[in-house]
């Protein structure tokens, strides 16, 4: 997330961007050059130049989804120069009133209209102000986005092919938030949820996914997507109204809100920070499939989490149900997962810390992923990269515990050109159809797709071994 201040006072900046530079980035835009010149030596960021000018945010890179402050001082030049924002592209702006809470209550109902919300510095400093301005801004974006959607007679809740706990909580969590009924608001998606325990937590908690065709995309006034964005359906949708996902953020789309947080472990824990800002009543229904989704998405806190998960997680659990959630995991191994793990093994080869395996044409993507976590608690394993067969899909997941070697690096420098790939340092996948995995690497024979996994792994982990070594003896000239 990007924070862009417009600011004049020495004292705030200095404050805010104490709180506010991590893990987001914050600058800061005013017009005294001695000042900035100060600023600068102290090595915070600042664009010099006019605040109601439209050429001062473009040079600072401004867009829709940037978090705009504005120091809310003087009202006559706040409004030139929210006048300027928006001609620039800005939209979730946020003014910083720095005086006396009467006078944002006054103007409140103003800000509503012209689509501004305020937050009051007088509040942030009774308590942390990170924390407390953090909440303040999620609460602005989530009432501009319920206040853009109220008007849609039907909502499209879209969601990612054969969808995952994480996606089918997430969606009902919105549906929550947005305040709407499965009528107007659907749960859909282009591929239905093959995996059994998805299908078991989906009838338990009376989940209604309807599937789609590209047709039916004409029957929504709005759609927003969750745990996905736009770019995954390969132009069937090159815009949503409202984009909500922990996935690194992709180009090639177009959205009126976004809220991406790759260093969030699970879509819904961004949505249990919505549902909290704007205090809305959390059933014990939603709770529990946001609560097995947090497990599920960060296999119970083991992979790409962190403290937002947590939180989340100590929030939800009073009010969840604790026999729904036992219910819903049912047996984690059944005959299948066996089977594949079997030949997983058989086929597998390891070099080290690195584990490669095929394991032929599989029924489903999850157990492609499945077998790669499994093989992941070997104790001398760090590395795994599986790959099977779906559909006419190459499939490659790749599992990692050496966090100084990026997955989603990896899958992105060799597959994204033949197919999708993407994920997190730990954890990634790529997807490719068989015949442009032919042409790229000459065959699709699953003797070929375990060695070019095998060969392309071994030798990223070896440039990433020499440029550790050679960063290393650098620092130590």
């Amino acid at each position: 997330m990007k924070h862009l201040v417009i600011c004049q006072d020495e004292f705030i900046i200095r404050l805010l961007y104490s709180t506010l530079s991590s893990p987001a980035i914050t600058e800061f835009i005013l017009d005294d050059k001695p000042l900035a010149q100060r600023l600068l030596e102290d090595n915070i960021p600042v664009h010099i130049g006019n605040p109601h000018r439209v050429n001062t945010y473009l040079s600072a890179g401004v867009d829709p989804t940037t978090c705009i402050i504005v120091e809310d001082s003087n009202p006559k030049s706040s409004r030139h120069t929210v006048e300027a924002i928006r001609d620039a592209g800005g939209q979730l702006i946020y003014l910083l009133n720095v005086g006396t809470q009467d006078r944002a209550r006054q103007e409140s109902s103003h800000d509503r209209v012209i689509g501004l919300s305020r937050l009051n510095m007088a509040d942030l400093l009774r308590g942390s102000l990170r924390t407390e301005l953090n909440r303040s801004m999620t609460r602005a974006r989530v009432e501009q986005y319920q206040r853009y959607l109220a008007d849609a007679d039907r909502i499209l809740i879209l969601l990612h092919n054969d969808p995952d706990p994480d996606a089918l909580a997430s969606g009902l969590a919105l549906r929550n938030l947005l305040r709407r009924t499965k009528t107007t608001a659907i749960i859909g998606t282009f591929q239905g949820i093959t995996r059994p325990d998805n299908i078991r937590m989906a009838a338990l908690l009376d989940i209604d996914v309807e599937l789609l065709t590209r047709s039916t995309l004409t029957r929504f006034d709005r759609i927003v997507t969750v745990d996905v964005q736009p770019h995954y359906f390969g132009g069937l949708l090159n815009r949503a109204d409202l984009v909500i996902d922990h996935h690194p953020a992709r180009a090639g789309y177009s959205a009126t809100f976004r809220d991406i947080r790759p260093e969030y472990g699970s879509t819904c824990t961004i949505l249990t920070e919505h549902l909290r800002a704007v205090g809305v009543n959390i059933s014990e229904r939603t709770a529990t499939a946001m609560l097995y989704a947090i497990k599920s998405d960060t296999l119970f806190f083991s992979r790409q989490t962190n403290e937002s998960d947590l939180d989340a997680f100590r929030f939800l659990y009073p009010l969840a149900n604790p026999v729904l959630i036992r219910k819903m995991e049912g047996a984690e191994a059944d005959l299948e997962k066996l089977s594949c793990i079997s030949g997983a093994i058989q086929r597998g080869t390891a070099d080290q810390s690195l584990y490669t395996t095929h394991i032929g044409t599989a029924a489903r993507e999850d157990l492609i992923t499945y077998v790669a976590d499994f093989l992941l608690q070997v104790e001398e394993i760090s590395w795994v990269v599986v790959s099977g067969i779906v559909h006419g899909n190459v499939v490659i997941s790749v599992r990692n515990l050496d966090e100084s070697r990026n997955a989603g690096e990896f899958v992105k420098n060799h597959f994204a050109d033949i197919g999708s790939a993407g994920g997190h340092r730990v954890m990634a996948k790529a997807v490719a159809p068989l015949t442009r995995f032919r042409e790229k690497f000459g065959s699709s024979e699953p003797d070929r797709i375990h060695a070019v996994t095998r060969l392309l792994a071994d030798r990223f982990l070896q440039e990433k071994k020499k440029q550790k070594n050679c960063k290393a003896k650098n620092q130590s000239h």
